[in-house]
């Protein structure tokens, strides 16, 4: 127990350092907040039935994405996951797949795919025709989706048993169909540090920053007449590192149960965010999650995630919460997870829910 106590100054600091290291990348105008945020949504049924706090817990192919260094506690030789969930009665298509091995006692690798995308948009601009009737075989449709592909590597170090570390390299691809495509390229870090029934996990998004260079095809994108809007440019596009701090903690229940509960803190650079400690320099969202499970066979899971203060119809303000619930089922090597999130989003004379379902299958062999 006392190496737990000796390593979690050790993630608090690199954390802060990094956290409140100076950036000359934020003074720039192409450095906005939430870009990229499509790499944000999180991937897995287990994660997103748990509130999304995987930092510290990740141990199956999707610690590619959630944290590398945990690709070295894949319990099978090989593991492959695949996900797929619709947001906002199925307009947005969230789509996900990941591959991890080990490639000796001491390192392993793995490969994610994620796109976000909405498809056949309607382009109207055509719809009347040159004599000024509506023609409606001239509509076009296109797709507006983004991609990202990610190569994990992770490693034991040191001579601190449970102490692991691992790096994404991500290539990124963002395209709004004729009219305009970015390229960019980003690294990822992260630590994981286990002892007993502890785990500690750190994970630095974007620790270079991720530039995206957007090239517009201004022939395809002209407005329709009458519209003065300005056609943009050639730009870059830069996103800020963010940190998750992760804290998890599995407790043996009488009978054949389980309890893992784990808590997440996630840093964002970009400027102040509506979390529930905010500030200029950085903004701090928590997140937890709970997770039963019976023989490792069977699993109930909880969470809740994005704290947020509101405006209330009544016009006072109000902290609201996005809460989740998830159940799986472990056989044979084969899991599947599904997750019930639910989203709450603005419309007129106040606030609504929806709920997003989600639903994952992996497969390990050993």
């Amino acid at each position: 127990m006392s190496h737990v106590f000796r390593i979690a100054p050790l993630l608090l600091g690199l954390s802060s350092a990094l956290v409140l290291a100076p950036n000359v990348a934020s003074a720039q105008d192409s450095t906005p907040k939430y870009s990229n945020e499509f790499l944000n949504i999180g991937v897995g049924g287990r994660a997103l039935g748990m509130g999304k706090t995987q930092v510290s817990l990740a141990q199956d192919a999707t610690a590619g994405y959630w944290n590398p260094a945990g690709l070295l506690d894949q319990k099978t030789k090989y593991d492959a996951v695949l996900m797929h969930s619709e947001l906002f009665s199925g307009i947005v298509k969230n789509d996900y797949g990941a591959f991890s091995m080990p490639l000796d006692d001491k390192s392993a690798i793995g490969v994610s795919v994620v796109r976000l995308g909405v498809d056949d948009i309607a382009d109207t601009r055509d719809l009347i025709n040159e004599y000024g009737y509506i023609q409606y075989d001239r509509i076009r449709y296109f797709s507006v989706a983004d991609y990202a592909v990610l190569l994990s590597y992770a490693r034991r170090v040191g001579n601190i048993e449970g102490l692991k570390v691992g790096a994404n390299a991500k290539v990124i691809y963002r395209n709004i169909g004729e009219f305009a495509n970015a390229w960019g390229f980003g690294i990822d870090a992260g630590v994981q540090y286990d002892k007993g029934n502890w785990r500690l996990g750190l994970m630095a998004r974007d620790i270079t920053t991720t530039v995206n260079a957007w090239s517009i095809n201004s022939d395809r994108l002209r407005p329709v007449a009458g519209d003065s809007t300005d056609i943009p440019a050639n730009s870059t596009e830069i996103t800020l590192p963010r940190f998750v701090l992760g804290v998890g903690r599995l407790i043996k229940l009488p009978g054949e149960f389980t309890a893992l509960a784990a808590l997440d803190l996630e840093m964002t650079t970009d400027g102040q965010r509506n979390t529930l400690i905010s500030s200029k320099a950085v903004s701090i969202d928590p997140r937890a999650g709970l997770e039963i499970g019976y023989k490792n066979l069977v699993f109930l899971r909880g969470g809740v995630s994005n704290i947020q203060q509101v405006k209330a119809f009544t016009g006072s303000d109000e902290w609201k919460v996005q809460p989740s619930l998830g159940v799986g089922v472990a056989l044979s090597g084969l899991r599947l997870d599904v997750a019930l999130s639910q989203l709450a989003i603005e419309k007129l004379g106040g606030r609504s829910q929806t709920n997003n379902i989600i639903v994952s299958l992996g497969y390990g062999i050993k």
